[in-house]
């Protein structure tokens, strides 16, 4: 589309590569026996942190795709999978301080996936 926002594109690209890099590093980052040390901190069982991970790779992923065709629910998706991720990481995180970087990065994507020139865009998508 034409009249998508540049912020929006940016942002979709930004979901798109970091999902991507995010799960090579994650994977690679599986048999760390440091990383496995500080998530063996959490209340959670290893197996559902990984599986919280991955799916958040998905949301990632598949938000930029949709947004980038202008689809509303993608920036629904991503910013509601996003809230449940933080909700989950703050109540069970060792290491809750680290989790204020990336809530200040969201708060800042947020803005500009609802700024008026952004609804525009996902409202026409979604009329045409």
């Amino acid at each position: 589309m034409n009249d998508r926002p540049k912020s929006i594109t940016v942002i979709c690209w930004i979901l798109i590569v970091m999902a991507a890099i995010s799960l090579i590093t994650s994977t690679l980052s599986m048999n760390n026996p440091i990383a496995r040390e500080i998530m063996e901190k959490s209340p959670l069982p290893i197996n559902i942190q990984y599986a919280f991970m991955f799916v958040g790779l998905a949301v990632m992923l598949i938000s930029g795709v949709v947004m980038l065709k202008g689809q509303n629910w993608g920036r629904w998706l991503y910013v509601g999978w996003s809230l449940f991720g933080f909700v989950i990481g703050i109540t069970t995180s060792p290491m809750k301080v680290a989790m204020i970087p990336g809530l200040v990065i969201f708060l800042i994507l947020v803005f500009f996936l609802f700024r008026p020139i952004a609804n525009k865009y996902f409202k026409k998508a979604e009329a045409g």
